[in-house]
């Protein structure tokens, strides 16, 4: 049976071959990949035809080809999710550091640590305590002393303080704002 299945497809498929060529390169999109999905289209058919030959060669011939470009496309756009958990980490950065991104990340580290010592000094304690050593807002309120709304207020000033010298490059945002008064003073309650 394997040599007859061998001229079946000698004599029914290879001789389309022309006009399977002009239509995969007319219809897909990636004509660096029509050898290659003419090679899968054999395998299909021949596999195909191994089970059963069909009736009518050239028309199944085509429209396989339009089902494997359809289940190509299909594929292309599925989006894989793999389990992130079992990663070594010594696998997580693949590109190599080089002086200029060790040097720029050196950089901001400095940028970032004059930035916060420039903060008040109960809004960098807030801040460090917070983001840093990650404690919860009703830890750190219960810690130093103070309301949780408090500690809202030193976070969200500390944060933007940082952020505009971080921007500006020159940390003369953080400069200017440690003149002004700390969360902690009375204020008037309307």
């Amino acid at each position: 049976m394997p040599g007859d299945l061998d001229q079946w497809f000698i004599h029914e498929i290879l001789i389309h071959e022309e006009a399977l060529m002009r239509y995969l390169q007319r219809t897909w999109p990636h004509r660096d990949e029509v050898h290659d999905l003419r090679q899968d289209l054999y395998v299909r058919i021949y596999e195909a035809a191994a089970k059963s030959l069909p009736s009518q060669p050239k028309a199944f011939l085509f429209a396989s080809a339009r089902h494997l470009m359809t289940d190509r496309l299909r594929r292309s756009k599925v989006v894989s999710i793999e389990p992130m958990g079992d990663f070594e980490p010594s696998n997580v950065l693949k590109d190599e550091v080089t002086p200029e991104r060790w040097s720029g990340g050196r950089q901001s580290l400095r940028r970032l640590s004059d930035a916060l010592d420039r903060l008040p000094a109960r809004c960098r304690e807030v801040v460090w305590l917070r983001r840093v050593e990650d404690l919860s807002q009703k830890d750190v309120a219960m810690r130093l002393g103070i309301s949780e709304k408090t500690v809202e207020k030193h976070i969200a000033k500390g944060m933007r303080l940082l952020a505009d010298a971080l921007l500006s490059g020159d940390g003369a945002g953080a400069t200017a704002a440690t003149d002004a008064p700390a969360f902690d003073a009375p204020r008037r309650q309307d």
